[in-house]
C-alpha cells in the first residue's frame, strides 16, 4: 500500500508529468524515454507486451528500491518526485496499487489508514498530525467501502493482506484507495487475479473515484476487459521501454484484434534510426 489522500477536484486540478524517463534495474535499461501527462479526472491506460517495462514504470514512479533512474523527470503538481522517498511521494498524493500486494503482518487496515490520514492532515500537503480520523467514523466508512468493492467486512479486522486471496487483496487495495482519496493512482494490473465479478467491482469503484473527486488514473493492463469499465481517455502502447503510440479507446480494440507485432516492428525501426543518426 502506497497512498496519500488528495484534494477534491474543486480545489484545483492535479497533474503527473513524466518527461523522457529512463530507468533500469540489475544493470539493464528498461525504460528508454517515457513521456506521459495524467491530469485530474483523466484515465490513461498503458498496454504492452511482456517485458516492455510496464511494471518497471509503476515501480519507478513510486520509488521502489532497486530501480535506478538514468534520466528524465517526474513531477506531481510541480514537485520533483525523483528526489523524494516513497513515503513522501505518497504524502504528495501518489498511490500505487501493485500487481502483487504484499502482506503487512501486525498492521491492521484501520490502523494504517488512520495513520495515513493523520500524517497528511486529511488532504495532501497538510501538516502531520493536523487531523486524525475518528475511529468509529473510519470503521463505518471502511465497512461501506467494503460493501462497494465486494470485500467481506470481517476481513477488515485482519492485518493488511494477511491470509487474503489474490482477488481479496485487489479488493482491499481498491478500498484503501477509496478511503484515502489520492490525487493520482497508478494501478499495476489491477485486473490480475480477479474473477469477472471482482473485476467489475474494483474497476467500477476506481471509475467512481474519477467522477467523485477527480482522481487521475494511470492503469497498466494487458487486457481490454478492465478498460471497458474504466473508460480510458487515452490508451498508450509501451514497447521496448518507449511509448510508440497513443490514441483513444479504439486503440485497445486494435490491440485485442492484432496484437503488438506491428508496434514492436515500429519500435525496432525507431531504435535503428536513432542509432544511425548517432554514428
Amino acid at each position: 500500500m502506497a497512498v496519500s489522500p488528495g484534494r477534491r477536484a474543486d480545489d484545483g486540478a492535479h497533474v503527473l508529468e513524466v518527461r523522457d524517463l529512463r530507468a533500469g534495474v540489475d544493470g539493464l535499461e528498461v525504460l528508454a524515454g517515457v513521456d506521459l501527462t495524467v491530469r485530474s479526472g483523466e484515465v490513461h491506460a498503458v498496454m504492452g507486451p511482456n517485458g516492455s517495462g510496464k511494471s518497471t514504470l509503476a515501480h519507478v514512479l513510486m520509488g521502489k528500491p532497486g530501480y535506478r533512474v538514468l534520466g528524465g523527470t517526474v513531477a506531481l503538481d510541480g514537485h520533483d518526485l525523483l528526489v523524494e522517498p516513497p513515503w513522501r511521494r505518497a504524502r504528495l498524493g501518489l498511490f500505487l496499487a501493485p500487481q502483487y500486494p504484499t502482506e503487512v503482518p501486525g498492521v491492521g487496515l484501520h490502523e494504517a489508514v488512520a495513520e495515513a490520514l493523520s500524517a497528511v492532515g486529511g488532504s495532501a500537503g497538510a501538516e502531520p498530525g493536523a487531523h486524525r480520523a475518528d475511529g468509529d467514523v473510519l470503521r463505518a466508512r471502511a465497512a461501506a467501502e467494503a460493501e462497494r468493492v465486494g470485500l467481506e467486512v470481517r476481513l477488515l479486522e485482519r492485518p493488511i493482506n494477511v491470509d487474503l486471496s489474490g482477488g481479496e487483496r485487489k479488493r482491499s487495495e481498491t478500498l484503501q484507495l477509496a478511503l484515502l482519496r489520492p490525487r493520482i493512482a497508478v494501478l499495476d494490473e489491477l485486473d490480475s487475479g480477479l474473477d469477472v465479478d471482482g473485476l467489475r467491482d474494483v474497476a467500477r469503484r476506481v471509475r467512481q473515484g474519477v467522477d467523485e473527486w477527480g482522481l487521475g488514473v494511470l492503469a497498466i493492463t494487458h487486457y481490454r476487459r478492465l478498460l471497458a469499465v474504466l473508460r480510458p481517455d487515452v490508451v498508450h502502447v509501451l514497447v521496448q521501454g518507449r511509448i510508440v503510440a497513443s490514441g483513444g479507446p479504439e486503440l485497445a480494440d486494435e490491440l485485442e484484434r492484432s496484437g503488438y507485432a506491428a508496434f514492436e516492428a515500429q519500435a525496432r525501426s525507431g531504435h535503428d534510426g536513432a542509432g544511425a543518426e548517432g554514428r
